[in-house]
């Protein structure tokens, strides 16, 4: 039996959009960069698998895991996430499928998903992609059960609230949102169906470990929101929050306002009030607790779906508004890309400092304007940094007694991933990598990575506990966020050395 035509040409379309959107996530990252401070931490968890972290759930450990018997190159570094967002495309265009909504409807979502900061997202290896990709895949399959009462469903929704939840703990806000949203409208008879509760029952079996876990280290989670919310919410406005939610699908913005109106206005979506709904009631708890605008991205690629079916209607036939749609949304996002993309080198970016400026681009998590980006600052010098430490490693003799420790989660991680020696092991009283001492034996030699702002350039605090201090360098890439970092090697520690670091980690196990 042939294939119909029409099914070939969207097929067509969509592994168009799945090919470019990998494309793009590549090609529009300027060679300047090196990994981001947060996927060197997400990146060594691949050695420490466990049940649970203290910086994030377990399940972007076992992509990590995959990502190193691939390789742990940076190519399939960056490619995951990228699939993540391919999928969630995927699931964008089965929504406007399951609408009814024609091949302009899909290509519509297809392009808004791209021309957004969604694909920005998808360029850092980080939970947020798979996090995106889960509350999608959440609203698909809520969709699917409400339409065709069908169990399948209900499953395949738990099994995605359950990686979310392993994946991302923001994804309870979305279950927040969702149980008032279902009992307000006519949906709530989802709650007599027998099959809801053995999917909870399953999606509470998938994330016991990390239940367990959590419980029997005493929540860490909670103390990492405690730091989070004292350190970075705090500088969080909540006008910039809600400002933000528009800003990241400028380019989209037609669609995503049709995909809303949509939902509140148009007949034929009324059934599906739950959503919009759901995406209100997040918003606000979101803006409650003071969250990043980011955190909420999870809500649109739905809305996007919606809305671009919704203007697929009203623009039938219609050629001329068709394609300047299309012109606005190719075309603000070519403009705005510099502002989106990490395309501009450094040098680029403070010639044009004044246009970064003006969209708070430069404003980092303490609430203060800098030179770079923040993500871009996050993104120079790992490999500066790398080297002075290998030339600190090649020096010493016994490198079994020989303790590596980083000031930071990010220095840790960089070294770890870029340095030449597989096994260096470097450490911090940071994040996950305070429980990865290994102190089987006494310490006799050190290598010590600091601040990047150095209270104690002359070492003057361990003079008394080592034979000799080298200062082997510092960071000095530009506009590097660890510009300044020294790297120390700390020669025949004496005995107590060994004790002193012992109690000290143990003191900071105990602030957490």
């Amino acid at each position: 039996m042939k294939e119909n035509p029409n099914r070939l040409t969207e097929y067509g379309c969509l592994v168009f959009f799945l090919i470019l959107k990998v494309f793009l996530s590549f090609l529009l990252v300027n060679s300047v960069y090196e990994l981001h401070r947060d996927e060197f931490l997400h990146l060594d968890q691949a050695n420490h698998l466990a049940q649970g972290f203290t910086s994030v759930p377990p399940l972007t450990s076992l992509f990590s895991w995959l990502i190193k018997a691939f390789g742990n190159g940076v190519f399939i570094v960056k490619l995951v996430p990228a699939l993540m967002g391919v999928f969630t495309i995927l699931y964008c265009w089965k929504i406007a499928d399951f609408l009814k909504g024609n091949l302009l409807a899909k290509c519509l979502v297809a392009i808004a998903c791209i021309c957004s900061s969604l694909l920005r997202l998808n360029t850092l290896y980080q939970p947020n992609s798979f996090d995106v990709l889960a509350w999608t895949a959440i609203f698909y399959y809520l969709l699917k059960y409400f339409d065709k009462n069908e169990a399948k469903y209900l499953y395949a929704f738990a099994v995605f609230v359950a990686l979310g939840f392993l994946n991302k703990y923001n994804i309870l806000f979305l279950i927040i949102g969702l149980i008032p949203a279902i009992i307000i409208t006519p949906n709530r008879k989802i709650f007599k169906d027998k099959h809801l509760y053995l999917a909870v029952l399953l999606a509470l079996l998938i994330i016991s470990p990390n239940v367990i876990w959590q419980i029997s280290h005493h929540f860490p989670v909670v103390t990492h929101m405690r730091i989070l919310q004292a350190t970075q919410l705090v500088h969080v406005n909540r006008i910039d929050f809600f400002i933000g939610q528009f800003l990241f699908f400028f380019s989209s913005i037609f669609i995503l306002l049709a995909g809303i109106g949509s939902l509140i206005f148009y007949k034929d979506f009324r059934k599906y009030s739950w959503i919009i709904l759901t995406y209100l009631i997040t918003l606000i708890v979101f803006s409650y607790f003071k969250a990043k605008d980011y955190y909420a991205l999870g809500l649109y690629p739905v809305l996007l779906a919606f809305g671009a079916v919704y203007i697929s209607r009203v623009l039938a036939k219609k050629y001329i508004l068709t394609g300047a749609l299309f012109v606005f949304n190719v075309g603000s996002f070519i403009y705005l890309l510099p502002l989106l993309m990490p395309v501009y080198s450094p040098a680029q970016i403070i010639a044009h400092h004044k246009r970064f400026e003006r969209v708070g681009a430069l404003r980092w998590e303490d609430g203060k304007n800098h030179q770079l980006p923040q993500d871009y600052a996050d993104m120079q010098g790992w490999k500066e940094l790398a080297a002075l430490v290998d030339s600190a490693y090649g020096k010493v003799k016994d490198k079994s007694t020989l303790l590596v420790r980083a000031d930071n989660y990010g220095q840790a991680g960089a070294i770890n991933y870029y340095s030449k020696y597989k096994n260096i092991n470097a450490v911090s009283y940071n994040a996950d990598y305070l429980y990865w001492f290994k102190m089987d034996k006494p310490v006799k030699d050190f290598i010590m990575i600091t601040y990047w702002k150095d209270e104690d350039p002359q070492r003057k605090r361990e003079q008394p506990y080592f034979r000799r201090i080298t200062k082997i360098g510092e960071i000095k890439t530009p506009y590097a966020r660890e510009r300044g970092a020294g790297v120390f090697l700390l020669e025949d520690a004496k005995p107590q050395v060994t004790d002193i670091i012992k109690s000290e980690i143990e003191e900071e196990k105990n602030d957490h």
